[in-house]
């Protein structure tokens, strides 16, 4: 049976506390009444946890990069709009990730204030709870710092007026304090092996040290996100992990908590999510909005390991999706496609039919994907509607660390045989290739090992919400986003079409002297003068 740590033990001391707590938040969780047992601790860390982050954001996050497109322009904020760089400094998506953030940094600032109250905690409780709570904090952090840059950065409490006059602290002292703090952590954490069942979704040693890899890599520390990546490749003591030997399976209410999850956003119970239902078919959800685009599609090689562009691959335009990485299946849905059934539905499957004039799911009726594409990936058949899931997201897995490994043995020019093997070539294993071409190393210069990982890195995380992080920091945006969203190639002339016949979806833009930092909130700026803007977005 699926734990649900946010909904059953957490939410329970929260339903006990319920009055205190609403009194506490609003009074900075200060009252004499409060802080008093395990179960006004556990109560305020579950408001911690719930702030990291939401399914709408996971999934929408994904469509600010070359991955996916949305056309909605109201949904989540204006995601859209940063994603065609047709936006500025009072859309609300800026406002609320940066709201979200420091909403959720406040939370952690008073239980790490209040915690050491609670007198019945044993000396061990303590320093785990609050590692945890730290752990969150330094989450939060992280994500400002990679979206803003220089962001206002505290650890205390602050009272209005502090926060409407702190200024902004340079992002290398926030991700200097990001890796201290993960660092300072890991020792008060238990490992993934000696969490209860009833435990399952809180912060583990091995999180710890994955995101730090992850800050590690983001930052360019090539050598540190190794070493961090080392701490949990065959090293017990620090947590066992291990790839899932399925790679779709992973993505599964019924192997939730499997060896390759190190920490997931936890849903099910009274906390669930629509989101799906928008990145479905239209005869299975609602109206689609998040979809696939070709750019995705074509970066998956084909099974003897070549890209689809390479001479040899044996890539066939009238076939395309034969012959190709058993993941692109797995991740996308295309013309044929089946998917498994909804409980609330009649037919055992329900096939997706792209082409023009076939189904209600065709690209040309006006709620199915404009792109020809559908995500499979996280789709949750035991939901009992499409708005409904409670399917764990996770945030980090194993075969992220692997990749991080991958690279940054790369960028130091140590991607040998034998680290392929346990990193790239135990992923190719894993998800299904049997071609020694796709499996042995290629003994390739750096510069064409990096254009390898980085292919692999986008082929395996699809639709984990890392893909705009990532072409971010290779500062490879204004390549990737300054050109059109392409779809499916379909016959006949009722949409506009490139010269290969795949449809013209959107037209992006990436300035590069501007968006790689979003910029600071309008309503911030009018509220805290002290908060300078950055380059490009006015004064």
């Amino acid at each position: 049976m699926k734990k649900y740590i946010l909904l059953t033990t957490f939410v329970l001391f929260a339903l006990q506390s319920c009055h205190k707590l609403e009194v506490g938040l609003a009074n900075d969780l200060n009252e004499k009444d409060f802080w008093k047992t395990d179960a006004d601790a556990l109560a305020v860390m579950a408001s911690c946890y719930a702030s990291m982050g939401s399914a709408e954001g996971f999934f929408y996050t994904e469509s600010l990069s070359d991955n996916s497109f949305t056309r909605q322009s109201d949904r989540y904020g204006g995601a859209k709009q940063i994603a065609s760089g047709s936006y500025d400094p009072s859309l609300p998506l800026l406002k609320n990730e940066w709201t979200d953030r420091y909403t959720s940094i406040r939370k952690c600032n008073q239980f790490l204030a209040n915690v050491s109250r609670v007198t019945a905690l044993s000396e061990t409780q303590l320093k785990r709870y609050q590692a945890e709570v730290r752990f969150i904090r330094a989450y939060s952090y992280f994500l400002l710092a990679t979206w803003y840059g220089d962001v206002p950065f505290f650890t205390n409490v602050l009272t209005i007026s502090e926060s409407q006059s702190i200024a902004r602290t340079p992002k290398a002292e926030v991700i200097e304090f990001i890796i201290s703090e993960l660092e300072g952590i890991q020792a008060d954490l238990p490992i993934n092996t000696a969490l209860p069942a009833a435990e399952n979704g809180r912060v583990t040693r091995g999180a710890a040290i994955a995101l730090k890899a992850r800050v590690n890599l983001f930052e360019g520390n090539w050598q540190a996100a190794a070493t961090a990546c080392e701490e949990l490749i065959g090293k017990p003591e620090n947590g066992t992990y291990s790839l899932f030997p399925s790679y779709a399976g992973i993505f599964t209410v019924a192997n939730e908590y499997n060896s390759e999850v190190i920490f997931d956003l936890q849903f099910g119970a009274n906390r669930l999510y629509d989101t799906q239902r928008f990145f479905v078919p239209v005869t299975i959800g609602l109206r689609t909005d998040i979809m696939p685009t070709q750019a995705l599609v074509d970066n998956y090689i084909t099974t003897n390991g070549k890209a689809i562009q390479e001479a040899g691959s044996g890539y066939d335009a009238s076939n395309p999706f034969a012959n190709r990485d058993p993941r692109l299946a797995a991740t996308i849905a295309t013309d044929g496609s089946k998917y498994p059934n909804f409980a609330f539905n009649s037919p055992a499957e329900i096939e997706v039919k792209t082409l023009p004039n076939t189904s209600p799911n065709d690209v040309l009726q006006p709620f199915a994907s404009a792109t020809g594409y559908y995500w499979r990936k996280y789709f949750d058949p035991t939901a009992t509607s499409p708005g409904n899931s409670g399917l764990n997201l996770i945030y980090l897995r194993y075969a992220d660390v692997l990749l991080m490994y991958a690279e940054a043995k790369n960028e130091l020019n140590q991607l040998t045989a034998t680290v392929w093997d346990q990193t790239i070539g135990a992923l190719r294993r894993r998800a299904g290739f049997t071609d020694s071409g796709a499996l042995n190393f290629p003994n390739a210069q750096q510069a064409a090992l990096r254009d390898i990982v980085r292919r692999e890195r986008r082929s395996e995380l699809a639709f984990e919400s890392l893909r705009i992080f990532d072409i971010r920091r290779w500062k490879i945006a204004e390549t990737v986003l300054n050109t059109q969203v392409k779809g499916i190639a379909i016959p006949g002339n009722e949409l506009p079409k490139d010269a290969n016949g795949n449809i013209l979806v959107e037209s992006r833009v990436f300035d590069p002297s501007k968006h790689y930092l979003w910029p600071i909130p309008q309503l911030e700026r009018d509220q805290n003068k002290n908060l300078q803007q950055n380059p490009g977005w006015g004064q």
